[in-house]
């Protein structure tokens, strides 16, 4: 296999304290985003217009995104067929007719005929219970990951851990979102679920190996066998996700309007998974069981020191105890001296 890094000893543990002061700084960054700009939900969440149209000629879906953003509204498009079109935009029940009005207009700037199919408002129920599931969604597979892992490693301080990195993968997405005041979305939640598999993936390749080192290196103590085991990882970690943010520059650059909310989702999260696995989970870890393997256990001494202290043991009851043959002759001296008298 392909290695970057095949003989790196870097004391990761080291430097936990770091890590958890950047992870504190960008929660509370996170918390004044939220409460001053919040999150841009898209109509999936809010409810608004929906127009279908149909041209009567092809006509370039960039040169309809363009005219739309003209309007100064954000828009959502997406195709439905040979020149049928669906333009979605944010609003209440009141205004349909205005937004259909706002439509229309920035399409005639295209000069070709088009009609409109049918137009819809989607109201807020339908969004409040689009936000129930995408919460319910994010919600089980965080508590599955926990079983999961768990029960793998017979440890649910492990899966903690690892849950814990996950949630500080979503935050620091929702946080870039907030941010930018880009438009989350149904879509965009499929990103945020992506990441979460993406990111638990890595990290339980670490703790396979920090499971297999304990066995191989019983004398070591666990801070040692954590950073071994991060650097035996490390360039498997550092392939994948070079692979992976390699792609989603492609897809973010070149894969057009559609795409790009979803594949900046996918970077932010894939690049931060990277972080939270070799800086958060196993630090986690470390500290939440207090180094407890850093006393050796009993079981795992090696055999020939237990095999010297048993000799030894022997050795110091023998001299305790006298030979049964010097024991007699003693004996049989006393019985002797008694028979003289």
């Amino acid at each position: 296999m392909m290695t970057f890094f095949p003989k790196t000893n870097i004391d990761f543990l080291k430097y936990r304290k770091v890590y958890f002061t950047v992870s504190i700084l960008i929660f509370v960054l996170g918390i004044f985003l939220f409460a001053t700009k919040g999150l841009n939900l898209g109509i999936d969440f809010t409810g608004g217009t929906m127009v279908q149209v149909k041209f009567e000629q092809d006509v370039d879906m960039s040169k309809i995104r363009e005219a739309l953003t003209a309007t100064g509204q954000e828009s959502e498009l997406q195709s439905y067929g040979h020149n049928s079109y669906a333009v979605r935009e944010k609003g209440t029940e009141e205004n349909v007719g205005e937004v259909q009005a706002r439509i229309e207009s920035a399409l005639s700037t295209l000069n070709v005929p088009y009609v409109v199919e049918q137009t819809n408002f989607v109201g807020p129920t339908v969004g409040q219970n689009m936000k129930e599931r995408a919460a319910w969604a994010i919600i089980l597979s965080l508590v599955f990951i926990i079983i999961y892992v768990a029960f793998r490693f017979n440890n649910i301080l492990w899966g903690t851990s690892g849950v814990v990195a996950l949630f500080h993968d979503l935050f620091v997405m929702a946080v870039a979102f907030a941010l930018t005041q880009r438009e989350i979305d149904l879509v965009v939640v499929a990103a945020f679920l992506t990441v979460a598999g993406f990111s638990i993936n890595d990290t339980i390749v670490i703790f396979d190996r920090i499971r297999e080192n304990i066995r191989l290196h019983p004398r070591e103590t666990f801070g040692k066998l954590i950073n071994r085991s991060i650097n035996e990882t490390l360039s498997r970690t550092i392939i994948t996700s070079i692979t992976v943010v390699g792609a989603l520059f492609v897809l973010y650059f070149f894969g057009g309007e559609a795409l790009n909310s979803f594949s900046f989702a996918m970077l932010v999260g894939c690049i931060c998974g990277f972080y939270t696995t070799v800086a958060l989970t196993t630090p986690l870890v470390y500290v939440w069981t207090k180094g407890a393997l850093e006393e050796l256990p009993k079981e795992h001494k090696p055999a020939h020191k237990a095999r010297a202290t048993e000799k030894k043991a022997v050795v110091a009851e023998t001299e305790e105890k006298p030979a049964p043959a010097q024991s007699t002759a003693k004996k049989a001296v006393r019985k002797s001296r008694r028979n003289r008298r």
